[in-house]
């Protein structure tokens, strides 16, 4: 088997025209790839420069492959199996900042260098105060780009044609206008100076954006077959579901610049990131949420087995189609789409998705991604959604513990406090006090949802069944 280099390998030699913040699996896997694809299919002709956000780690394994992976897309596309493997050669090389920091600075002298892209995770675009303008580096990522954009600043004497164009990708909603005010803030506490604050205002552009794509990342079960498939002994392969989407909160003009869509990619530019964000939140997160303790109290641990049961199925329908897409506003064709798009990534035969590792901290998940969506259509429709009422007492239920039917151990896991109150609950025995005492808890809800018309009573309605028969015989109930 062979080493995988560009001396075995190959690799195209284009010009560096990305920064990118973050060396993990997810970027590889999703903006690494979809730049291959714009390579490949249009005339961007662009490379990228992988910077190490953090100390620790090593890029020891991505510098011996000369920057070299693939990408093993697995799951369904329309119906059909897909189970691909594709060689990235977009990344022309790494540097870690900690060690190479003259190297660092010298990527704002490349003239290129147009787009500066990231993933450090949520907790990377936050503001230290700790950082200055003569570490070598700053310790947080918002820091580092502003040491950067302040030495091109400099390099080109404040050119205006010199800016950058940056894509946040973190978990954080609305995380390029977060980001900006970071980077004003260490303007500020560096002083850099009113021109240096006009030239990163009007020069440069930071946009929001929403990722979305499934990245389980190194394939251990399946290595040895992927590299006989291959040929390379590849130390980086990367796995992700087939499914994506990236939500660009920017005009036309971007777009012309970086060509996603004229890859035929699903790169969406547009003017606000808020819908798509509460799109996935309501269509994806929310019936994750729900589903997780209706189909582990019935007997079903995989998400894509809960998918294809005949009655948890139909309950999987009912709360994505029949509830949670009343509530939206986005033309309902697309949210259709979408929400085939969803079932389909639920189904997926190659991830054996837990419904158990959905049910950490399942409260606050369902005040975020189900309540919200619970009152709209309460208010719309004049009446509460079963499907998502059942969802709440499935949870409250789950946070009993003890066993299911099986044998199996139920192992609820959430803040102490939330523990604590559901165990001085349940110890009642009453199921109107269970009811009153969860929807009273302000802590978890910061409102009373008591006040909610008819939520108490349809709550302790469902908490009954589930105790008297069941929970697939509750569900079969609503549907």
């Amino acid at each position: 088997m062979k080493a995988l280099n560009k001396e075995t390998a190959g690799k195209t030699a284009r010009p560096e025209k990305v920064i990118q913040f973050g060396e993990g699996n997810f970027l590889r896997a999703f903006t690494d790839w979809i730049i291959q694809m714009m390579d490949e299919k249009t005339d961007f002709n662009g490379n990228v420069v992988i910077v190490k956000p953090r100390e620790k780690g090593s890029l020891d394994t991505l510098t011996a492959q000369d920057c070299l992976y693939h990408v093993n897309l697995q799951g369904l596309d329309k119906g059909q199996t897909v189970n691909s493997l594709t060689k990235i050669d977009v990344v022309s090389r790494a540097l870690n900042p900690y060690t190479q920091f003259a190297d660092f600075l010298k990527l704002a002298e490349q003239p290129d260098i147009r787009f500066i892209i990231s993933n450090t995770t949520e907790a990377g675009i936050a503001f230290d105060p700790s950082c200055r303008l003569d570490d070598t580096p700053a310790a947080s990522y918002p820091g580092k780009l502003t040491q950067l954009l302040y030495h091109r600043f400099q390099a080109f004497k404040g050119d205006p044609d010199k800016g950058v164009i940056i894509f946040p990708c973190e978990l954080v909603f609305q995380n390029g206008h977060k980001l900006k005010e970071i980077i004003l803030q260490y303007i500020g506490l560096w002083q850099l100076g009113e021109e240096f604050k006009q030239w990163f205002e009007n020069a440069c552009r930071i946009y929001a954006t929403l990722v979305d794509r499934i990245v389980p990342g190194f394939p251990y079960k399946d290595i040895d077959d992927i590299k006989a498939r291959l040929g390379y002994d590849d130390n980086l392969v990367v796995q992700a579901e087939v499914f994506y989407l990236w939500i660009i909160e920017a005009p036309q003009s971007v777009a012309a610049e970086f060509p996603a869509d004229k890859a035929g990619l699903n790169v969406r530019f547009v003017e606000s990131e808020a819908p798509y964000h509460e799109r996935k939140v309501t269509l994806l997160n929310g019936p994750h949420t729900v589903l997780s303790p209706v189909a582990y109290l019935s007997g079903i641990d995989i998400v894509r087995d809960a998918c294809r049961h005949s009655v948890i199925g139909r309950y999987i329908h009912k709360v994505m189609f029949d509830e949670l897409m009343e509530t939206l506003d986005l033309p309902k064709a697309e949210l259709e789409q979408f929400a085939r798009d969803v079932l389909e990534r639920f189904s997926n035969p190659f991830i054996d998705h837990q419904v158990t590792s959905i049910m950490l901290n399942s409260f606050s998940k369902y005040q975020t991604r189900d309540l919200p969506g619970l009152k709209t259509f309460l208010a719309r429709k004049g009446r509460l959604p079963q499907g998502l009422v059942l969802g709440l007492a499935a949870i409250i239920t789950y946070y009993k513990g003890g066993t299911r039917a099986d044998g199996a151990e139920i192992r609820p896991n959430d803040a102490p406090e939330i523990m604590e109150l559901l165990k001085e609950l349940w110890a009642t025995n009453d199921m109107q006090k269970i009811a009153e005492g969860v929807l009273g808890a302000t802590s978890v809800w910061k409102e009373d949802l008591n006040r909610i018309p008819g939520l108490t009573a349809a709550v302790k309605t469902d908490l009954d069944s589930i105790r008297n028969k069941g929970m697939l015989e509750t569900v079969k109930g609503i549907l």
